[in-house]
C-alpha cells in the first residue's frame, strides 16, 4: 500500500483502491452492516464539534491547532471516510471498516492530513463560514440534503455502480474514478471548515483513487 502523507501546499490527501472482487449483492445490506459505526459515528462527530470549538480559540489566541485536537479531528474524518468508502459513499470494498481513529495502511481508503505549524487568526474567524460558502452550495449537491427524498450525487452514483457490478461482476472504474474524486473534494472541504488548513480547497474535480501529481506536469514540460 503506498504512503500517504500530506505537505503544506497539499494538505489533504485522500486515496482509494478498489477492491476486486465485490460481492454482488452485500451493498444490499451494508446499510444495516453499518449501524455500529453510525452509531459511534454519531458521538464522534458531537465530540468533534467540540473540539472543533476548543481549537477555533486556540488558533485565536496561540495561531496554533494543538497537536491532540487535530489529531482526534484527522482520526473522525478518516473513520468517517472509510464507513462512506464501505458503505454508501462509494459501495468499492466488501472489507469491513475498522473502529479505529488511526491510519490502517492495509485499507483501501486513506486519508491523511498535514498539521500546519501556524494558523491565521484572520482565516479562523471567516474560513469556516463565509469563505466556506461556495464549496458548501456545491457540496451540498454532492451529499444531497436540499430535498427530503434527495439522496446527493455521490450515494446515486454509488448506488448505479452497484446495480452494475449485481448484473456485470465489476465495478464500472468510470465511476469509481468519478465517485473518490467527489469524495475527495468533500474531504478537502471538511479538512478547512473544521479550521485544519488555511490552505483553501480547490475548485477542481481530482478523480481517481490517486492524488494527483503536482510535479507531472513540470516534469512533462522539461522532457525535450
Amino acid at each position: 500500500m503506498t504512503t500517504v502523507t500530506g505537505t503544506p501546499d497539499r494538505p489533504v490527501r485522500v486515496t482509494a483502491v478498489p477492491d476486486t472482487p465485490l460481492s454482488r449483492w452485500l451493498w444490499l445490506v451494508k446499510w444495516l452492516l453499518l449501524v455500529p459505526h453510525y452509531v459511534v459515528l454519531f458521538f464522534l462527530w458531537i465530540a468533534f464539534t467540540c473540539v472543533s470549538v476548543i481549537a477555533f480559540f486556540a488558533i485565536l489566541f496561540t495561531e496554533r491547532y494543538p497537536r491532540a485536537l487535530f489529531d482526534f479531528n484527522v482520526g473522525v474524518l478518516r473513520w468517517s471516510w472509510r464507513v462512506a468508502y464501505y458503505g454508501y459513499g462509494a459501495l468499492a470494498t466488501d472489507r469491513y471498516p475498522p473502529f479505529r481513529l488511526g491510519d490502517d495502511p492495509g485499507y483501501p481508503a486513506r486519508l491523511e492530513i498535514a498539521r500546519p505549524e501556524r494558523l491565521s487568526r484572520g482565516l479562523v474567524l471567516v474560513k469556516w463560514w463565509l469563505l466556506a460558502i461556495p464549496h458548501y452550495i456545491v457540496i451540498g449537491f454532492f451529499l444531497g440534503g436540499y430535498g427530503r427524498w434527495d439522496l446527493g450525487l455521490v450515494t446515486v452514483l454509488a448506488l448505479i455502480a452497484a446495480v452494475a457490478l449485481a448484473f456485470t461482476g465489476t465495478y464500472p472504474r468510470g465511476l469509481f474514478d468519478l465517485v473518490v474524486g467527489l469524495d475527495r473534494w468533500v474531504l478537502r472541504v471538511a479538512a478547512y471548515a473544521a479550521l485544519m488548513t488555511d490552505v483553501y480547497p480547490p475548485f477542481r474535480l481530482d478523480t481517481g483513487g490517486a492524488e494527483p501529481d503536482p510535479y507531472a506536469g513540470s516534469v512533462a514540460q522539461a522532457r525535450p
